[in-house]
């Protein structure tokens, strides 16, 4: 690839990843990292990640190469086809490790040790690799749990974690939030943790073992159940579309739908809704005047609000409320496409796709930096796309490459062009 300008590149460019991880925690941590920049090497075992063949896929896609959950979240990267139960493919691992900044898995504790990929080792091979584990329950490197060998998803950490605890309609069963939150909140705290190492090692020199344990991440997310049962001792259930602690904070009908309107904590706000209520004594009314006096009058404040708004279509309270009180549309997949704050901030990024003669759409990343260039987004990989540009990039001959592919040690596509 030719160079470029780091201005255009990204802050991280010149980092190399190496992504062994798999479905969405490790993937979308390291979708984080490419997206501001990283060289991330996506490492896949022969027959790919789960998600390739988990779509959805468009229709006229006949190659069937990955659907959109694999293209959204692996942006980005490049790929490479390497089977870590064979010797020869754990040593093509060890070689990449030399040369890399960052390793990024989300293994079962043990696994990587069995192939001799454990942190000791490859932190003697390169003591400045940061390594990046996001595990179900933690590593025991940082903590012994005893649960830590259990196999975890989104779901798991949701419920363990306190979020579905707390969600789903006032009085009923728990509900599962519906994106991936028990993957998506520990990918995140593992980029900014990894971020922290890789600042620690231009002062020390050295790499360090960075552990999020997905249960403990929803946790963490989840703080206000927390203290609520420390100060209060209550065991918050769920809370449908309302706020224990803020009133009125929620959702509220519309003629043609929903909109979430936060008039509190600032009791200002209050005021303002009152006035465009057309309910200005409501503002000054001792009974209502204070968000901890409107939390004790929760029901009547939400009847009052949501009498109002269910007389107005969404766009007549955006005109009414828009810039006054916090305020938004419940939106739906479509109408994302259609919105000018979205289109203006291209949050909505068109690629390539295999196999497709049209380019589709997937969210970009929300991080952008004053006076830096738009976000790049480039499709993510085939199958070991990379293999052998990787390969011959830590210094295998195209004979070693052949060797290996032989054996069944690394694979995928023959090179192309990211």
């Amino acid at each position: 690839m030719a160079a470029v300008p780091p201005s255009a590149a990204g802050p991280l460019h010149g980092l190399t990843v190496l992504d062994l991880s798999r479905m969405l925690a490790g993937p979308f941590c390291t979708m984080v990292l490419a997206d501001l920049g990283a060289t991330v090497l996506k490492v896949e075992p022969p027959f790919g990640d789960m998600t390739r063949a988990q779509g959805p896929y468009a229709e006229g896609d006949e190659l069937k190469a990955y659907g959109g959950y694999f293209q959204s979240v692996n942006r980005n990267k490049r790929g490479l086809v390497v089977d870590l139960t064979k010797p020869e493919g754990a040593e093509v691992i060890r070689r990449l490790t030399a040369t890399a900044d960052i390793l990024v898995e989300n293994y079962r504790p043990g696994v990587m040790e069995r192939h001799g990929l454990g942190y000791e080792r490859l932190a003697a091979i390169n003591p400045r690799l940061v390594y990046t584990a996001v595990r179900g329950f933690g590593d025991p490197r940082t903590g012994v749990s005893p649960i830590q060998d259990w196999p975890s998803y989104d779901i798991v950490s949701q419920a363990m974690g306190g979020l579905l605890g707390i969600t789903g309609p006032a009085g009923g069963p728990p509900v599962k939030a519906g994106p991936g939150l028990g993957d998506t909140l520990p990918a995140l705290f593992a980029a900014v943790g990894t971020l922290a190492a890789v600042r620690e090692r231009e002062i020390t020199g050295r790499g360090r073992f960075v552990d999020v344990g997905m249960y403990d991440a929803v946790v963490a997310a989840c703080e206000r159940i927390v203290y609520q049962h420390s100060y209060q001792g209550v065991v918050p259930g769920p809370e449908g579309n309302a706020h224990p602690l803020l009133c009125p904070f929620g959702l509220f009908p519309a003629r043609d739908g929903f909109v979430a309107l936060a008039a509190a904590p600032a009791d200002h706000h209050w005021v303002l809704l009152c006035e465009v209520m057309e309910r200005p004594e409501l503002g000054a009314d001792p009974r209502y005047a204070r968000n901890t006096d409107r939390v004790a009058r929760q029901t009547e404040v939400l009847d009052l609000v949501g009498e109002w708004t269910g007389r107005h279509t969404r766009a007549e309270l955006a005109g009414l409320l828009g810039g006054k009180v916090p305020f938004g549309p419940v939106n739906t997949a479509d109408s994302l496409f259609d919105d000018p704050h979205l289109s203006a901030r291209s949050m909505l990024q068109q690629v390539d796709h295999p196999g497709l003669d049209r380019p589709v759409t997937i969210a970009a990343t929300p991080i952008r930096f004053a006076g830096g260039a738009e976000p790049v987004v480039r499709r993510a990989p085939l199958l070991g796309e990379h293999t052998d540009a990787a390969l011959r990039g830590c210094g295998y001959t195209d004979e070693d490459i052949a060797r290996l592919r032989t054996s069944g040690a690394v694979g995928g596509v023959r090179d192309t062009t990211l």
